[in-house]
This record gives structure tokens, sequence and C-alpha cells, in this order.
């Protein structure tokens, strides 16, 4: 894909502080971070594994730290860039059985309020888009039960696609959203409400 778009790829496994840092420094000038990786790992809180704890709180909380530390500087020198951290409406609200996913992307709503607040006397900007039930692998081994219910409590009655979340993401990346900061977008058709 990258190469059909002229663009090039880059991986690294973003919850380990020094890869995250040299993802950073092989992107080069970074204006615009945007802070998608997030596992789950879920389960009820009174047996949660210590490993399933830390695996989600390191991948999700912590790579949008790291990542963020390290493109930081250059857009702070720049006095321009925009950070868009990806929560959840489960961020909010919480989830029976996914009390590690819940805290990992509550904390990065406060997170990002605290990046904004530090890094936009230099210009940068940091949003969360906080999506609700998209069609994604990660969504695909919720119980229908479970799907039935938040289809249910969805208002537009339909679930949410990648594109969705997209849109609200090249949105707070645009010179449209040039005065919005702190701010979560919920993507998830009134579900949050």
């Amino acid at each position: 894909m990258a190469q059909e778009i002229s663009a090039r790829a880059v991986q690294a496994d973003v919850s380990d502080g020094e890869q995250a840092k040299a993802l950073v420094a092989e992107a080069g000038d970074v204006d615009v971070l945007v802070n998608n990786a997030g596992l789950t790992r879920d389960g009820v809180f009174i047996r949660m594994s210590d490993e399933d704890w830390n695996e989600v709180i390191d991948t999700n909380l912590g790579g949008a730290f790291y990542t963020c530390r390290a493109a930081a500087r250059g857009m702070m020198k720049r006095r321009s860039g925009s950070i868009v951290n990806i929560s959840s409406i489960v961020g909010l609200h919480g989830n029976p059985g996914q009390a590690n996913y819940s805290a990992s992307k509550a904390g990065i709503i406060g997170f990002t309020k605290a990046l904004a607040r530090e890094l936009g006397v230099r210009g940068v900007r940091a949003n969360v888009v906080a999506p609700g039930y998209i069609d994604t692998r990660l969504t695909e081994v919720i119980a229908d039960e479970m799907k039935d219910v938040m289809l249910a409590n969805t208002p537009l009655g339909r679930f949410g696609a990648a594109e969705d979340v997209a849109g609200a993401v090249r949105y707070l990346c645009s010179d449209e959203a040039s005065f919005i900061t702190g701010e979560v977008l919920l993507v998830d058709g009134g579900l949050g409400m």
C-alpha cells in the first residue's frame, strides 16, 4: 500500500521505548502522528493475569507515550504538528471483562489532554478519537449477544467502518481543525450519549 501512494512503511513494536524512538527517527520529520496501535486481552478483572494487564497497558498506553515523546521534540522545534491518539468508547464508560483495555484507553484521554496543555504553547495540537463499535479484527471476537446490545443502543442503527474513524482523524490532522486541541471526538453512532 505504501508504494501505491508513494509513501514509506516503517514497522516497530511501540510498546518498546527504544523501538518507538527508532521508528520516529526512521520516519524523519513527523508533522502528523496518529497512535492507533492497540490490542485486547479480555477477561474478568478478578482473574486477569499480570501479563494480560501489562501487555495491554504497555501497548495501548505505553506505545502512545513512547511515540509522542519521540515525535514531539521535532514538532515543538518547528512550532507545528498534530497528534491524534485513538482511544475507545470504553475509555469513557468502561466495559465488563475489559478492565485493562478500558484503563489503557481512559489513560490515553488523560495523557492527550496533558499533551495538549504542554505542547499547545509550541503550536502542537493533541486530540483523541474515541470509536464505538467499528467492524475490525479487534471486534470480530465479541459475542453476538453483546453485538446485539451495542447495536440496539446505537442511535444510528449500524456499526461503524474504518473509514468513519479515518475521516475523523483526517479532520483533526487538517488545517480545518487548527484551533482544536485537547478534545475527544466520539465516532460511535451515538452509542456513548
